[in-house]
């Protein structure tokens, strides 16, 4: 019974101290204790290398809709202006006609606004790629989930998006087509409204968590240039407008350009001729060579707008294609080179690769490794960018080159390019999707280039030069090396039937080559066929490489099928590009231009002018360019003056067969012959 006590007591005693201690340090001891290094208040632990989620302190949506009310703000005060002003003819009927954003077939106008808008307006698409919202509004931004997570719409939103955006920047482009002080002020207002908000954006979150966390800010870098390009043009513009109050449209009747066409071409004898002949050195034969490739700007012709368009837009997609590439990859791969430990060699292990018994040099072989397939992407992807940089610069030539041909009515070898001048429905079809169309085929063909070059290096890398360098896994070495006989008859057999062509089957008489030996010739051929079977082989196989590659270099370029000439209307990429053609020199041919300008010039009464220089101004303003010095010519009349101008319609037109078909095909009696009154 003792010992039942003192055991009892003892029990109690050891309970009781239990009990105290845990009464007393219960949060010492609590499984929420154990965990040194969980953060504490409910706030979770980000990993390592993730960028957390931004809040900027003004919602993206609020800012985007303040910026969509205030373009269609402008957008209206812009139609009222056009129908003040009278700026576009048949604006009455109590309806207010909006501007266009752009003009595309203006043959003298800034160029630099439409490339700026429409850098903009792809830069802005190419976002979408991370957008949470295709339309970023804030009832469409935070929409809830059942399981009360914020979702982004998608869908039928994202194809609208596509159509928004060229809205929502319509007004914007639209403010450097009225030409008017009070539109380039909206246009200020607008475009620094624009570029503040891209600006604070931009500052607030330069980090994003998704693919790269540089990447939104990387990507905005042509849509800042271009906003900032017009944010500072707008003001440029509103400031000359004080200075020079010039009547709106009168850019358009008074075209520098056709004019300085027109004089460039009716002067091209005349420079010909007093330019010296010299010989040309190195350098200069060089520096044509040179020009043959690479577009050079020259003296009497400017690129429609709609290359100037494609070119701004092809190398919008450059950049933005390798943009994508280069963070959708390159930083993954260097994520995994840092992580390789030693356990490595175990899973290398699991599928039978043992690369050493050192664990060690198992990691520093994996990350060498690692680091070559890396050069490897990196090295394709310059090598890419720069072909398809290289080809958009010789596709400038080649654009010139047929424009000017074109322009003087010669006739090219473009296939399905249509013998009618005028226009037709397919033509005006293609000639709006010329320039989408272009920058989907740069796009698709950057893509395309970048597997190949990338599956060619890293073959070249993987099986050739670091087995090579590193003594070790010779394996496409040792099997070419297995079959030395087939390669070695190949070989033989090349060599003979070239040297038997070259020295036994022909002969050379009086200094014209003879076929002899007709005997031997036709017992090689029947001998050598089953060998030369197999050459066709490896000559079939070379030809679908050399196809593959010639073509995925030249995917992007649209000047030439990339099909046989007999299906050359089966391309649809060289179809759009004849039918483009087509509209440019049928709508804005400089001769035509400059002769219409001429016409609307004569109708209006102006006055009597002394002449200077020999050059009689006012109705005979169209000799100018001409460039004549007649001292008579004051003293001259009216069947003179007449008789200059035609002997100047005939010279242009017998330099410009083209403009034919532009002419009344009909004239009433004595204006039809010529007869005087």
């Amino acid at each position: 019974m003792g010992t039942a006590d003192v055991v009892r007591g003892e029990e109690q005693r050891m309970s009781g101290a239990a009990g105290n201690q845990s009464a007393g340090t219960t949060e010492d001891y609590s499984y929420g204790s154990w965990y040194i290094d969980e953060p504490q208040g409910g706030q979770e632990l980000q990993p390592e290398g993730v960028v957390p989620s931004c809040h900027p302190s003004v919602p993206p949506g609020l800012l985007h809709t303040c910026l969509a009310v205030l373009s269609i703000v402008v957008l209206l005060l812009l139609a009222v202006l056009v129908r003040r002003c009278q700026l576009r003819p048949h604006c009455g009927h109590g309806r207010p006609w909006l501007p266009s954003p752009v003009d595309f077939l203006a043959a003298d106008g800034p160029w630099t606004v439409p490339a700026a808008i429409f850098m903009v307006l792809f830069s802005s698409l190419c976002l979408l790629l991370l957008a949470e919202a295709p339309l970023p509004f804030p009832t469409l931004t935070s929409p809830s989930s059942q399981d009360g997570e914020t979702e982004a719409p998608g869908g039928p939103w994202k194809m609208l998006a596509l159509l928004y955006y060229p809205a929502f920047y319509y007004s914007l482009a639209a403010c450097a087509t009225v030409r008017h002080e009070a539109s380039h002020l909206l246009g200020s207002v607008l475009s620094w409204a624009h570029f503040g908000v891209q600006v604070w954006q931009r500052a607030e979150c330069p980090e994003v968590p998704k693919i790269y966390k540089y990447y939104s800010l990387l990507a905005s870098v042509p849509l800042l240039l271009g906003l900032g390009f017009l944010s500072l043009w707008y003001p440029v513009q509103f400031v000359r407008s004080f200075s020079r109050r010039t009547r709106v449209g009168s850019e358009r009747l008074q075209s520098s350009y056709p004019e300085e066409y027109l004089r460039t071409l009716l002067c091209l004898k005349k420079l010909r001729s007093s330019s010296p002949a010299s010989k040309h050195g190195f350098l200069s034969q060089a520096w044509i060579c040179i020009r043959h490739y690479v577009y050079t700007p020259q003296q009497g012709f400017r690129l429609p707008l709609k290359l100037v368009l494609s070119a701004t837009l092809t190398g919008t997609a450059i950049y933005q294609v390798a943009l994508l590439l280069l963070v959708a990859v390159v930083p993954t791969i260097q994520k995994v080179r840092a992580g390789i430990t030693t356990d490595v060699s175990y899973l290398l292990a699991g599928f039978g690769v043992v690369l050493s018994e050192d664990r060690q040099e198992v990691v520093k072989l994996v990350k060498h490794h690692l680091w070559a397939l890396e050069v490897c992407y990196v090295s394709a992807l310059v090598l890419s960018c720069s072909l398809t940089f290289l080809v958009l610069i010789r596709s400038l030539v080649t654009h010139r080159v047929n424009l000017r041909a074109l322009h003087r009515g010669a006739a090219l070898d473009l296939g399905s390019l249509p013998q009618s001048p005028h226009p037709s429905r397919q033509a005006i079809f293609c000639w709006m999707n010329f320039s989408a169309y272009q920058t989907a085929f740069t796009c698709l063909g950057l893509l395309v280039q970048q597997v190949i070059f990338f599956l060619a290096t890293v073959a070249l890398a993987f099986l050739v030069c670091m087995p090579v360098f590193h003594g070790r896994n010779l394996l496409l070495l040792r099997s070419l090396a297995s079959f030395w006989p087939f390669w070695l008859t190949l070989a033989l057999a090349v060599t003979l039937q070239n040297m038997a062509a070259h020295w036994v089957f022909l002969k050379t008489h009086h200094g014209w080559a003879e076929l002899t030996n007709h005997c031997v010739l036709y017992a090689a051929t029947f001998l050598l066929f089953p060998i030369n079977v197999l050459v066709g082989a490896i000559v079939a196989a070379w030809r679908v490489v050399l196809s593959a590659l010639y073509n995925a270099i030249h995917l992007g370029q649209m000047d030439f099928s990339l099909l046989p000439p007999r299906a050359a209307t089966l391309d649809p990429g060289y179809h759009t590009y004849c039918n483009f053609l087509k509209i440019e020199v049928n709508q804005s041919h400089p001769a035509m231009i400059a002769f219409c300008a001429l016409l609307l010039r004569t109708q209006k009464p102006q006055p009597r002018t002394v002449p200077q220089d020999g050059l009689i101004l006012g109705a005979e303003e169209g000799m100018q360019l001409l460039q004549t010095k007649d001292p008579m010519a004051k003293g001259t009349g009216l069947r003179a003056r007449q008789g200059r101008a035609r002997w100047g319609l005939a010279y242009t037109l017998l330099h410009n067969p083209a403009l034919q078909a532009f002419r009344k095909r009909a004239l009433s009696g004595a204006q039809a012959n010529g007869i005087q009154p």
